[in-house]
């Protein structure tokens, strides 16, 4: 009994060690020193598997998110007969560099969680963990959509029996979607007007007034929009056909040419559009290559002009379904 007593402090003495090397340090090799080679940490939220080296590489990414980050080990619980620890924990860091394609917002994060680890041989084979990096986003404010991050269906049957949707066909039906076009425009933190074309614009309600858009992460406007307070959609008139591909393209400036006024939260606002309106982003989800914008309508302007219509790769007249 004596000697199992003081191989568990030796394993806590260890284990205390290795976590501030690896979490406040960043020498996560130390971590070596107490994982058993068929190491597993497992994350309660998405059930996910990794093994040590991946660990290692979550630790240095977290970490260079957050160059400033303090670990604090709260409570530690050892259960001899069940061969186990159980960690309790939080930390507090700055969001200073980009995490997971999030932009660094520069806001101070504490976050909380417990770890159940396995011990073999003296060694940590397995880790149960109550936290992972989108619980961390999460603690930020950008939660992730739990749906987007799922892996294909086993026994999912399709046409070509991969398991995994023809991405053509899922286009094809996309096109087929009738939808208006929008201009979604944000300031960057020099004010400098920034811009995209989307067609992802929804009215999610109107008490309150939400709305939503969905942007690609890798458009040049994203970190700008994420970053902001407020954005402006413009929905586009029959006559902006030129306007919507200035903002399709990857053009630099992009408002170098056209006339804009500011929203009474600053957001560019684009002449001669259909409509506009200003909201307030409320909410940021995480949706694997895009984000999910929610944001609450603070200002609107209605023109007595036709909307833009697009469907099939193609803009129309939106009073006479007529080609443009």
């Amino acid at each position: 009994m004596q000697q199992i007593e003081f191989s568990f402090q030796q394993v806590k003495e260890s284990l205390i060690s290795a976590w501030e090397a690896a979490w406040d340090h960043g020498h996560v090799d130390a971590l070596d020193t107490i994982f058993h080679p068929e190491f597993q940490r497992v994350s309660s939220q998405s059930g996910n598997a990794i093994d040590a080296e991946a660990l290692k590489q979550d630790i240095l990414d977290v970490r260079a998110a957050f160059p400033d980050l303090v670990t604090t080990i709260d409570h530690l619980l050892v259960d001899e007969g069940e061969q186990s620890i159980a960690i309790f924990w939080h930390t507090n860091g700055t969001f200073s560099n980009d995490l997971q394609g999030v932009p660094a917002t520069g806001s101070t994060v504490e976050t909380r969680g417990s770890n159940l680890l396995k011990i073999q041989e003296g060694l940590v084979i397995s880790e149960q963990v109550t936290w992972d990096q989108s619980a961390l986003l999460a603690d930020l404010g950008v939660p992730s959509l739990k749906s987007a991050f799922e892996g294909s269906e086993e026994g999912v049957v399709v046409d070509d029996l991969s398991g995994v949707p023809n991405l053509e066909a899922l286009k094809g039906f996309n096109r087929q979607f009738i939808t208006g076009v929008t201009v979604v425009t944000t300031k960057d933190e020099n004010g400098k007007p920034r811009g995209l074309a989307a067609n992802s614009y929804v009215s999610v309600s109107l008490e309150p007034p939400l709305v939503l858009v969905c942007v690609q992460k890798t458009t040049s406007t994203y970190s700008s929009l994420f970053k902001s307070t407020h954005l402006g959609i413009n929905i586009m008139s029959n006559e902006q056909r030129g306007t919507v591909g200035v903002f399709a393209s990857k053009g630099e400036d992009k408002f170098a040419e056209l006339d804009w006024h500011e929203g009474p939260n600053g957001s560019p606002l684009i002449d001669g559009s259909a409509a506009s309106i200003e909201a307030e982003i409320k909410e940021r989800f995480q949706a694997k290559t895009h984000t999910v914008f929610i944001a609450k309508v603070k200002h609107s302007e209605v023109a007595q002009l036709e909307p833009m219509v697009y469907k099939a790769g193609r803009f129309y007249d939106g009073a006479q379904l007529t080609a443009l």
